[in-house]
């Protein structure tokens, strides 16, 4: 387990919800951040706050090395090649809609066929739904077991020669799987098609290795990863990048300008029009810098005790649901779930008046709800700072919820 120590770090978890010690267990919609990452902002407006690449005074400098040694960060976390391939975004839904407009567009033709699962945030559906519906392409789904993991012989059988994208979450934000990114990308080299990975639930939870992975495309977020909001990923292989034209045009992200023609800046900075989100980057790099001290294999093993721990517990409740793998190693730090007779809205609100945050609703991934056959479901998600007397507070919160809808209901 992570020292408990590590709480200490964080300062929201230091307070009282509706009179009782706060317990948050919503870390797939947002983590919490350190005192490294706030302090980290903090110092780039109190001491080196200009904009970056345009001026050659102290300040200008001092936010251009700190912007670029932020970007060299992520490069080294996640194993790219070099620099020119990582792009600044706003997050992992620009960065799944930027391939979409930008490499979708140039590639993707009538007839051809764009593969994804039912499992998808719609960040990753959504993009790609319109792609197909804008070049009368061919959207495909690969199927579920029933566990909601995926067979490798369905994603054989769903690629095809005509396949262009293969796009796909490394770990589903509401059933939990991790899914095996690297064969699928193998395969979907085999037959030509690009692999594109959504990667918010996968690479703050443990090792992503772009090269080993040899994905095309990768995107994640900072927020989930205990970076600041509104800053993201976008990792692209260089080849794609530098023939894939930009979609944001304005300042910084040209080389010429003239009254009827343009050029365009190198990479990644092609790609980053305008001011870029210079304090979120720094709060990324922070981020990672924390991530890195802890050890992500220190994170993974974490997460799985404290979910091993919380399916014991919680399949103890009479008429809980539990949806996705129930093997821990094959599923991130999360548990979806649903209570009998009770809303998941409803059971949200209760938990929460006992101090305890969950989420409760359809998780953006409304498909994968039909393929449940339920509306709504409600979702503990654990990281870093999470223990079992968190679990423990839980489960002690959904039988006070049931016992009190039971009376209710009568």
């Amino acid at each position: 387990m992570i020292n408990e120590d590590i709480r200490s770090y964080f300062p929201v978890l230091n307070q009282e919800v509706n009179g009782h010690p706060l317990v948050y267990l919503d870390s797939a919609a947002t983590t919490q951040k350190p005192i490294q990452v706030l302090e980290a902002v903090k110092r780039y407006y109190e001491y080196e706050n200009s904009n970056v690449h345009r001026g050659v005074h102290t300040l200008g400098n001092r936010a251009t090395d700190s912007y670029e040694g932020a970007r060299e960060k992520v490069r080294k976390f996640i194993n790219a090649k070099s620099t020119e391939e990582i792009i600044f975004t706003r997050g992992t839904t620009e960065s799944l809609n930027m391939i979409a407009a930008s490499y979708g567009r140039e590639n993707v033709g009538e007839g051809d066929e764009i593969v994804i699962t039912y499992m998808e945030h719609h960040s990753n559906l959504i993009p790609w739904q319109q792609l197909a519906k804008e070049k009368n392409a061919t959207l495909k789904y690969v199927e579920l077991n029933p566990d909601g993991t995926i067979s490798m012989d369905t994603v054989k059988d769903a690629i095809t020669d005509r396949t262009k994208i293969v796009a796909m979450s490394s770990a589903s934000n509401v059933l939990g799987t991790i899914n095996p990114i690297k064969e699928i990308t193998a395969v979907a080299h085999s037959h030509g098609a690009v692999m594109v990975v959504d990667g918010a639930q996968g690479v703050p939870h443990f090792k992503t290795d772009v090269q080993d992975l040899d994905c095309d495309f990768l995107a994640f977020s900072g927020h989930k990863m205990c970076g600041p909001t509104g800053i993201g990923v976008l990792y692209g292989k260089k080849e794609h990048l530098e023939n894939m034209t930009p979609i944001s045009f304005g300042g910084e992200m040209i080389s010429t300008v003239d009254l009827y023609e343009s050029t365009w800046a190198d990479l990644p900075w092609k790609f980053e029009g305008g001011t870029p989100n210079i304090a979120g980057a720094i709060g990324l790099g922070a981020a990672i810098d924390f991530l890195e001290e802890i050890g992500m294999d220190r994170i993974v093993e974490h997460e799985r005790r404290l979910t091993q721990y919380a399916f014991e517990q919680m399949a103890k409740i009479e008429g809980i649901s539990i949806y996705g793998p129930t093997d821990p190693a094959k599923r991130s730090g999360l548990i979806t779930f649903n209570l009998e007779g009770v809303h998941p809205h409803d059971l949200a609100t209760a938990l929460d008046m006992e101090g305890i945050a969950v989420r409760a609703g359809h998780h953006c991934a409304q498909p994968l709800m039909r393929w449940l056959s339920c509306a709504a479901t409600a979702r503990a998600s654990f990281y870093i700072y999470n223990n079992e007397e968190d679990i423990d507070r839980l489960v002690e919160g959904l039988r006070n919820a049931k016992e009190y809808f039971a009376d209710v209901n009568e």
